[in-house]
């Protein structure tokens, strides 16, 4: 990757839907290379994806909780299991592997208590391989960021 691969980067991260046309002006190239080099990106992997940014509030589902996981087993099969018994779940946002005393850390969002009480008692803790679960609550987002820093 050189420095118009970064900058075609930066530029989708900021605007994803933005026009070839106004892109290749903002990099320097003209639009049938920039589309060469957008398609080699996407291929190559760097690129994964576009997405509309949600406000998750106006959707309903205000409520983010932070969940970790201590699981009964460290095996490389019954992480793969836990991980894609997970994958059923459309509230589990985000599912890290962590190191230190933790296993798993997981972002879950919900419409209310109510709602991630549901989830806790009919999704999670029937997932086997659980040991142990701490949840906390994220009173407001103080930041967050969609796209990546420039490197």
């Amino acid at each position: 990757m050189d420095r118009i691969d970064r900058q075609i980067i930066a530029a989708l991260q900021r605007d994803g839907r933005q026009r070839l046309a106004d892109l290749s002006t903002a990099v320097g190239l003209s639009p049938t290379p920039l589309a060469r080099r957008i398609a080699r990106l996407e291929s190559d992997g760097v690129i994964t994806g576009y997405a509309a940014r949600v406000d998750q509030e106006k959707l309903g589902l205000p409520l983010n909780a932070f969940i970790f996981v201590e699981l009964e087993h460290h095996t490389r099969d019954a992480i793969t299991a836990f991980e894609n018994r997970l994958r059923r779940f459309d509230e589990v946002m985000e599912c890290y592997l962590m190191t230190g005393t933790r296993d798993v850390l997981l972002r879950v969002v919900a419409a209310d208590l109510k709602d991630f009480d549901r989830f806790l008692e009919d999704g999670l803790m029937q997932t086997p391989g659980i040991r142990s679960m701490r949840s906390s609550f994220a009173l407001r987002t103080m930041i967050r960021r969609d796209a990546l820093p420039e490197v």
